[in-house]
């Protein structure tokens, strides 16, 4: 078993404070009250009380909708759109004599486009049902009756209940950890649903319930926090034979995690179905609408207004001819429409309320000016295009096995007009694979590598060539020489420590206890394979893997932990001989963001208590006591070296710990952690903070993060596409510097405006403790600073047409500062100005304070980047959320709208797919208004010609037809094919990016544009149609051309002229787009074939008229030709004119790749533009920068 082979390991990462001897304090003061008023009866589910306290059970549902309310519920989202709503009212009056056409004709096309819609929705929640039904009908062991397990599904549990979890299985419900197959109840658990992360956890049960025979008569009761969302903390007491023992999250198992390498657990459910912490956070995301769909928004309501103007002008117009039809004397003017024998609909005598009555019937005709089917279709095309993103091999990693992912399409266009980037640093830019590389112990520097950031400065200095690193770096043939084999986290070499060479070393005892700090100073878990022996490591992050492991190679291996000690091999400096040392583990005092450093307790082989402590030189260096500051000034001057080597460091420090000062800090210790009280975190924290004081420094490490490949380039190409980028790290600011020359972020010659409140005055008034005086001069030295930051980028942007590149680079205290009301709107005016910023020492608030600030004061769309969990509220602040899945876990993915594997592939997700997605839903918008303009307006002109009778000019099913079938298939092709440029131009070429970024193609200029094109082409196709067949004889007998055939003719004009105005439009033909433009005008006469052979009842005008009239009639095709292409000839005039003088930038690189073409030999690299284009970019380039200078 598992736990046989492994029982000597009984290792612990969450030994926390330990499992402390029960205490008979009892401090329920907030029990009971808001937030803290939960009670479990342990196994005793049906206890009287337990019942009355009527928990929730433990079916979970993550569905919309349910079999009872998807219609209601469905048909509610469906008609919160203004275009529905229309068309629903329009569908109801249809059936009233109002209607100038049939109800069926209309309700047809609108049932069709809101069952399309539901019946997707539908498939979407019936999928999420079938994996609701999968987990609730799971089983699982439960302690009954009889005194044993048996199995019973998921949903059944209850509260109390005592089940049994085998190995490899997921838990059902948030338990509370009794027992394992480890004889000291420990277990391990993988947390991957939860948090992404990969590496196991440890968690273990209280002593007092470890016993797996006490699990059969276990009574106890569990007052804890009532259910929240936090997965990392838990508040709550058990109380077990008279006595009170405090819980932690170290014993509480989390529904969804899976139970790893130990053969089973029991444990009593404490939260239940969507009372689990997991349940708790399923929470949807903010809800984010691209800005074109806001805008589109608008243009519906453009369009309203003028179907109301349109409707209103022909009912007056309409009126006033029907109160001329007879005059005072009884005279008809239209004596053939019986004006003395009408309806009220047409009455002289009551011509007011017959307007009326028009006006509503002219609203119901001119509908088709409202696109019904475009929200389908663009939902359809979002959805193809998120297929094509997430099926992109190029955006696909294979190390990790990870492609793209749009989490929603509903945001595909946003990718398209990025104006600016925000972005973490460490596992975004960087890997999150930490290598060990430098270390300062008792001021002596150790480690003869150059990272990565060291030799990008050289470069840049033109110090170093590229193949050398330097003097000072090794060589590979040499690495290789002096190491046995490379090992993961560990890339450093000195001849003077390594091999144990460090015994011989001035300061060997002070070396000894730096690598035994970090051997001893952390939660990780050694994992010791059985066959080899190897030991490897489960860490909770990248740095601490490396610590250990570097004391591991530096010959202080760490390979046994228990609940109470951990045991190292390591070499003893007085004899160089390897022995084994166990320290006995009392108490870890753990890491946080706030504390920003770790210390544990233990006691050495010599009965000595000792304190290790590890942490940020921001809060170690003011707890060394005056006796342990040896070293301290070239200790600080390493790391200022290494933060500017682009290194992340840690200051190492150790005490020894009085006897009796122990006991009197253990009891206060102990009583904080047996509080159930909103304060029990803040006072273990002021509890631990007592014992952290008076240490003695030993030195700091040194770890790199190697930047992820291909970054300097992608940052590169972005900024070559005038996409701003800002990085919002927690580094130190020389590290943040240096990591930003390395990344290409700031460049040679850029000039760089530091913000920082590092000055001698803020220093002496820290000093003096006055708070207030600090806050205020900081203020007053920030707005100094950003007013002399403006006038130093103004004064070299306002007027050049290269303008000086600046850098701004702002530290988190000035940052807090900057972000007041007072000063925000000055911050980010200087921001603006230049072409990068960088963000030092950022809080996770501070990052999504920021966001906010540039999402809302340029007005512009923004992408925040990140893989962590401080990263999410960045991600979901930010216009588009794009996360990483790194080594930090999926919080950040699983709160993003995109996930990608590597910074890189940011590059091809917004210059190739961004640039594509944002010109085929802008193109395909605006192409939707103009064809239902087109064939809206002809409606409108027939019925002026026909004195505004409410006649249409064609048949009731042509008119229901024309959006759903004879143009719905050419417009999604577009959507989801069409390309400008190819992948290969869009990457050589990333100024085309720019497009979107201003918004060239859906400007109003250009929706306007469009809709006029639409208006002409109606006047057009009308009165060309008119002029050309009802002036003459159209049959043998002399007869001119009837309703029916004017109607027929004339539509056929506009689905021809739609269809072929989009064959024009389109920029990359395949044979998709060929098929749907094509077809569909061969489906207009197929189905005027069919419906034409109906009986005349059904058919009405339409009964024969293709095959006997239309079809056989050579006027008709020849004005079908004329009036098509005239129609055309508009469009085609104007985009003659506009590549020939005001190209397009897409037109400028299609212009460039003809001229290349048509070279009968090549001029050298392809993509050397003719100086015509050359002139035009450079005029671009200008243009761009002068709107990078917004003022």
């Amino acid at each position: 078993m598992a736990g046989e082979k492994r029982i000597g390991m009984k290792l612990s990462k969450l030994y926390s404070f330990k499992c402390f001897k029960p205490s008979s304090r009892e401090d329920h003061s907030q029990i009971g009250s808001r937030g803290y008023s939960r009670v479990v009866f342990c196994n005793d589910p049906d206890n009287p009380e337990a019942l009355q306290l009527n928990y929730k059970g433990n079916y979970v549902s993550t569905t919309k909708y349910t079999a009872a309310n998807f219609i209601p519920k469905s048909l509610f989202e469906q008609f919160r759109r203004v275009a529905n709503i229309y068309f629903l009212v329009v569908a109801f009056v249809s059936f009233s004599p109002l209607a100038p056409y049939t109800a069926p004709s209309v309700l047809a096309p609108l049932l069709i486009v809101i069952g399309a819609t539901m019946v997707k929705e539908g498939v979407e929640d019936l999928r999420r049902r079938k994996q609701d039904v999968e987990a609730n009908n799971r089983r699982v062991e439960v302690y009954g009756k009889n005194r044993t397990f048996g199995e019973t599904k998921w949903k059944n549990l209850r509260v109390g209940d005592v089940v049994k979890v085998n190995k490899d299985e997921y838990f059902p419900a948030d338990l509370l950890l009794l027992s394992s197959s480890y004889e000291d109840g420990i277990c391990y658990v993988e947390t991957m649903n939860l948090d992404g992360e990969t590496n196991l956890k440890l968690k273990h049960a209280l002593e007092i319930t470890s016993d797996e025979e006490s699990i059969k008569n276990f009574r106890g009761v569990i007052k804890c926090e009532d259910p929240n969302e936090h997965l990392y903390s838990f508040v709550g007491t058990l109380h077990f034979e008279g006595k009170q023992y405090p819980l932690s999250p170290q014993q509480i198992l989390l529904r969804d995690s899976k139970l790893k390498n130990t053969d089973y657990v029991h444990g009593v459910v404490v939260f239940t179905g969507h009372d689990t912490k997991v349940m708790q956070n399923a929470t949807d995301p903010p809800s984010k609408r691209s800005k074109i769909e806001k805008k589109m928004d608008q243009i519906i309501y453009i369009l309203f207004s003028i179907l109301i103007v349109i409707s209103f002008a022909g009912s007056l117009f309409f009126g006033i001819a029907t109160r001329r039809d007879m005059s005072d004397n009884g005279k008809m003017r239209r004596w053939y429409l019986r004006p003395d024998e009408t309806t009220v609909f047409f009455d002289p005598q009551r011509a007011v309320a017959a307007a009326f009555f028009h006006f509503l019937t002219a609203l119901m005709l001119y509908g088709y000016l409202i696109p019904i089917s475009l929200y389908v279709s663009i939902e359809v095309v979002k959805v193809l295009q998120s297929i094509f993103i997430n099926q992109d091999q190029e955006m696909y990693h294979e190390e990790t096995d990870r492609p793209a992912r749009a989490r929603t399409s509903n945001l595909n266009e946003e990718l398209g007009q990025v104006d600016t980037i925000l972005s973490d640093k460490t596992g975004t830019l960087t890997c999150n694979s930490m290598e060990f590389v430098k270390c300062s112990i008792a001021g002596t520097a150790y480690g003869r590598g150059m990272t990565e950031v060291e030799i990008a400065l050289r470069k840049q200095k033109g110090l170093v060539p590229q193949e050398e690193v330097g003097d000072d770096s090794l060589s590979m043939k040499e690495k290789k020489a002096n190491s046995k084999k490379s090992v993961k986290g560990f890339n450093f070499w000195d001849e003077r420590i390594v091999d144990g060479q460090w015994i011989h070393q001035p300061h060997a005892e002070l070396i000894q206890k730096f690598f035994r700090v970090l051997a001893i100073c952390h939660t990780a878990i050694p994992d010791v394979n059985s066959d080899t022996g190897e030991i490897t490591y489960e860490a909770e992050s990248p740095d601490e893997a490396a610590f250990v492991i570097a004391s591991r190679e530096l010959g202080f291996e760490f390979f046994t932990r228990s609940q109470t000690s951990i045991s190292l091999h390591e070499i003893d400096h007085t004899t160089g001989e390897k022995v084994d040392r166990v320290y006995e583990l009392l108490h870890v005092l753990e890491f946080s963001s706030s504390r920003k450093r770790m210390s544990v307790i233990v006691r050495n082989p010599e009965n000595r208590l000792l304190l290790l402590s590890k942490g940020a030189d921001s809060v170690m260096f003011e707890r060394l006591a005056k006796h342990g500051r040896q070293n301290e000034k070239e200790t600080k001057e390493h790391i200022k070296k290494y933060a500017e080597a682009g290194l992340r460091t840690l200051v190492i420090t150790y005490r020894e710990i009085d006897e009796d000062e122990y006991r009197i800090w253990e009891e206060e210790f102990i009583n904080a952690k047996t509080l159930v009280t909103e304060e029990r975190d803040d006072l273990i924290d002021a509890a631990a903070d007592k014992i952290e004081k008076d240490l003695i420094l030993l030195g700091s490490t040194a770890v790199e993060d190697k930047l992820q490949k291909g970054v300097p380039d992608c940052i590169e190409k972005l900024s070559q596409a005038g996409v701003k980028i800002w990085v919002l790290t927690g580094d130190k600011t020389e590290t943040a510097i240096n990591i930003g020359y390395a990344c290409s972020l700031l460049r040679e010659g850029m000039k760089k405006i530091l913000i920082t409140l590092d000055s001698s005055d803020i220093e002496a008034l820290e000093k003096q403790g006055d708070k207030d005086a600090v806050a205020k001069a900081s203020f007053q030295s920030i707005k100094k600073q950003l007013r002399e930051g403006m006038l130093q980028a103004a004064a070299t942007t306002d007027d050049s047409d290269n303008p000086e590149m600046f850098g701004l680079v702002i530290d988190g205290k000035s940052l807090t500062f900057a972000l007041d009301t007072k000063l925000e709107k000055e911050f980010l005016e200087l921001a603006i100005r230049c072409n990068s910023v960088i963000c030092c020492r950022s809080s996770p608030k501070q990052k999504a304070l920021v966001t906010r600030l540039v999402k809302n004061g340029t007005g512009r769309t923004t992408l925040a980047i990140g893989d962590g969990a401080n990263d999410v509220g960045m991600l979901q602040e930010a216009d588009i959320g794009v996360g990483i899945s790194g080594a930090e876990g999926m919080q950040a993915v699983m709160a993003s709208d995109f996930a990608i594997a590597q910074f890189r592939f940011l590059e091809r997700l917004l210059l190739v797919h961004g640039h594509w997605c944002y010109r085929r839903i802008a193109l395909m918008i605006c192409y939707f208004f103009y064809k239902n303009l087109t064939f809206g307006f002809t409606l409108f002109w027939y019925e002026a010609y026909a004195s505004f009778s409410g006649k249409p000019a064609y048949n009731d099913w042509y008119m229901s037809c024309f959006n759903v079938f004879f143009t719905s298939l050419p417009v999604i092709a577009l959507g989801v094919f069409d390309q400008d440029v190819s992948a290969r131009l869009c990457l050589k070429y990333p100024l085309l990016y720019q497009e979107g970024v201003q918004n060239i193609l859906f400007s109003w200029e250009r929706i306007l544009g469009w809709m006029l094109n639409g208006i002409i082409s109606s006047m057009i196709i009308f009165f060309l149609t008119i002029n050309a067949m009802s002036a003459q004889a159209f049959r043998k007998d002399g007869q001119v051309v009837d309703y029916s055939i004017l109607g027929v003719t004339m539509y056929s004009s506009v689905v021809w002229t739609v269809n072929c105005q989009m064959a024009i439009s389109i920029n990359y033909f395949t044979w998709i787009q060929h098929c749907f433009i094509w077809g569909s005008i061969g489906v207009w006469y197929l189905f005027l074939v069919i419906y034409g052979s109906l009986p005349p009842t059904f058919s009405t005008t339409a009964y024969q008229v293709f095959v006997e009239t239309s079809a056989p009639s050579q006027i008709c095709w020849l004005t079908l030709f004329l009036v098509t292409f005239s129609a055309l000839l508009p469009y085609f005039t104007y985009r003659a004119f506009q590549i020939k003088f005001r190209p397009m930038y897409h037109d400028i690189i299609v212009e460039q790749r003809r001229t290349e073409r048509a070279e009968t030999a090549p001029r050298g690299v392809l993509g050397e533009l003719p100086v015509q284009v050359e002139f035009t970019l450079h005029h671009l380039r200008a243009n761009l920068s002068r709107r990078d200078s917004w003022n």
